[in-house]
């Protein structure tokens, strides 16, 4: 549960709330050009406009707000009829021998992952996450730098993108190349800075800091901004990992000085995330409720995310459930949408009430059947038959 806070809470932190996927309307010529230079994966949905399964996907998959979170921020997204003449040279190129085909391509035209049929939200967005991995070319800078000895600015920044991307530490090789500059405030070098800042526990992470002003200068403040954010959200997984409250108050301590419009939300949120794993209910539910009052807002989908999370957290504390029943139920008496009932019926459920949970999700399955929202209509009856 501890990622799934992560998660809604990395989500409200976006500087873009998508409403879903925003495709491309150039060509798939200008599409490979634009991929080239934000280096990445180009997403390519192959469709038909006579098959089902792709408007299945169109209407209730693509225009999902997390699938639109995630494909916005890490592909070009591009939609191409198969069938139309306009198209040929791409067809050619990518065949399909079914609808949909939903390609994963890098900006040399290279197929990452090809991937047969309509897909759910999570399956979706799963799949997205398999063609980054994939994509990582992690085995072609490794034999750069550490077989052919290239040691270029060049070549260390891609082999530290490619490190990142894989999920890996970069901080050794940045700190290779790094200790043998003279001139740090090179554009390459800034870049290499930058890239190489994973954590904020880290020497890397000081040169950030120490020149930011000249980092905002070459790319902007909210891109600076942005990667402490995730440093810091590194180094509480790392204070997750090994236990340690120091990692987790100098991950609050340096968001407090080096992002302070981001601090608190990340106080809050890494107490709970920290209270959740010593299993401490009452640091949890202290550090729950004063970002229910200081943070949420007056968004009701964002109350249900946090009565949910603090209900699962801890579905045998009492106390915690009342305050998770009480913040789901108003959400409910505020929004008149399916996914705050289902919250509700969640909370419920966990307390016991399965009578009452029945009744609230039989009211977000009418509400998501007039919608015609097939995803939701899955979930809220595959729920029901867990009562």
């Amino acid at each position: 549960m501890r990622y799934l806070f992560l998660l809604m809470f990395i989500t409200l932190q976006q500087v873009t709330t998508a409403a879903g996927i925003e495709f491309f309307q150039g060509t798939w010529e200008q599409a490979l050009e634009k991929a080239s230079k934000e280096e990445k994966l180009i997403f390519v949905d192959a469709y038909a406009e006579w098959c089902g399964p792709c408007k299945r996907m169109a209407a209730n998959v693509f225009t999902q707000p997390e699938v639109g979170d995630f494909y916005n921020v890490n592909f070009i997204n591009l939609k191409i009829d198969m069938e139309k003449s306009e198209n040929e040279t791409f067809r050619k190129q990518y065949p399909v021998a079914a609808f949909p085909t939903l390609y994963y391509i890098d900006f040399t035209g290279e197929v990452v992952q090809k991937i047969k049929g309509a897909q759910t939200v999570d399956g979706f967005i799963q799949i997205g996450k398999t063609a980054l991995n994939k994509n990582n070319r992690l085995d072609y800078f490794t034999k750069l730098y550490e077989e052919e000895g290239k040691r270029d600015a060049a070549t260390v920044l891609q082999y530290i993108k490619a490190l990142n991307r894989a999920d890996k530490s970069s901080i050794k090789v940045a700190n290779e190349y790094l200790k043998n500059q003279t001139d740090l405030n090179t554009p390459e070098n800034l870049s290499i800075i930058l890239e190489a800042t994973t954590v904020v526990d880290s020497r890397i992470f000081d040169l950030l800091i120490k020149h930011r002003a000249d980092i905002e200068a070459v790319t902007s403040k909210a891109v600076v901004e942005e990667r402490i954010q995730k440093a810091a959200h590194a180094t509480l997984d790392r204070a997750i990992a090994f236990e340690s409250e120091d990692l987790l108050k100098e991950a609050q301590a340096k968001m407090k000085t080096h992002a302070p419009k981001l601090a608190e939300a990340f106080l809050w949120e890494s107490e709970m995330t920290y209270a959740k794993l010593l299993e401490d209910s009452n640091r949890y539910l202290k550090a729950w409720s004063n970002y229910v009052k200081k943070i949420a807002g007056n968004e009701p989908k964002e109350w249900t995310t946090l009565a949910t999370t603090l209900a699962s957290a801890f579905p045998s504390d009492a106390k915690a459930l009342e305050e998770a029943h009480k913040l789901a139920k108003k959400a409910v008496s505020s929004s008149k949408d399916y996914e705050t009932r289902l919250g509700y019926a969640l909370v419920l459920k966990i307390q016991d009430k399965k009578a009452e949970a029945q009744k609230v999700a039989e009211e977000a399955l009418k509400i998501a059947t007039q919608q015609g929202n097939e995803e939701a209509v899955r979930k809220i009856s595959y729920f029901l038959q867990q009562l």
